[in-house]
């Protein structure tokens, strides 16, 4: 098992990594915008596997606290959004 999520944290690991690339050369701020989604959704990943592998429960504090900060960075970007297109 402890392999398994190994190999899930490198996967995510690529992810973040792709992630990135698209955050810096995105042509449009709403791709950018879901690039930086994807970052905050594989970082709540993978503290929730390294708190499975580590024994530690305070990992999930921290992945929950990424989960709601990114879903209000989403909402910000969304109100932003909508006022620049008055």
């Amino acid at each position: 098992m402890t392999m398994f999520l190994s190999l899930i944290l490198v996967a995510l690991l690529l992810s973040i990594l792709a992630g990135l690339i698209r955050v810096f050369r995105g042509p449009a701020p709403a791709e950018r915008m879901l690039a930086a989604q994807l970052l905050g959704t594989s970082a709540v990943a993978i503290l929730l596997i390294l708190s499975q592998l580590m024994d530690l429960r305070a990992l999930l504090d921290v992945a929950l606290v990424f989960a709601l900060l990114a879903a209000v960075t989403l909402v910000a970007f969304v109100v932003l959004a909508e006022r620049g297109m008055r």
